[in-house]
Order: C-alpha cells, then structure tokens, then sequence
C-alpha cells in the first residue's frame, strides 16, 4: 500500500473513532474531503472561503485526531479487542467446537464494537 493510501486510510479511522468529539465545521470539512473525496477547491468555494483556510483546517484536525487516538487509544485498544477475540474463537474451535454457548459469547462480543 502506498503511503498517501496508507495516510488517508488512518486518518478515515481516526476520523470513524473520534468524529463526536469535533466540531460540526471540522466534522464537515473532513467528510467533504476525506469522505466524499471533493477538493479543497470545491470545499472552498462551497463554504466561501480560501483554499488555504480549508487546508488548514484540515491539517490542525487530522493533527487532533491523532492527538486523541495517543491520549484515549481507542483503535488500538479496538485492535487488540479484535486480535484477542479472533485468538479465543480459535481455541475455542480447537478445543471444544461444540460449545455453542461459548462460541455465541465470543461472536456477541465481537459484535459490539461492529
């Protein structure tokens, strides 16, 4: 994966994980360029203002998003959920396939963080 994909993929889930915590215009201005895939051109004349005020908004959320995820480490503790859970229904498999009680824990709980 190339690393402006790389980039643009971390910020989409920093962005999933800490979007409450913006404001509506970082909220906005994120979904147009990130999610929606408009310029900072279009957002710009959208809102009526410079490519650069767009650009730097841009740039000081993304910063905070990142600035949440080491402060609140929510996506890695989300990973590490997942890994760990992967790991259980896979002993779980292992050891006793027939425990449906279990293996119905085990997919509920994945399903909470879905």
């Amino acid at each position: 994966m190339d690393n402006n994909l790389a980039q643009k993929n971390e910020i989409n889930i920093l962005y999933s994980f800490y979007q409450p915590l913006l404001t509506q215009k970082q909220d906005q201005y994120m979904q147009l360029y990130y999610g929606d895939d408009l310029s900072l051109g279009e957002i710009a004349q959208n809102y009526q203002v410079s490519r650069q005020a767009v650009y730097d908004n841009l740039k000081r959320t993304v910063q905070l998003l990142r600035n949440y995820e080491q402060k609140l480490h929510l996506w890695r503790d989300f990973q590490q959920r997942e890994q760990l859970l992967v790991d259980l229904q896979q002993r779980l498999i292992q050891q006793d396939p027939q425990d449906q009680d279990l293996l119905s824990l085990v997919t509920r709980l994945q399903a909470l963080d879905a």
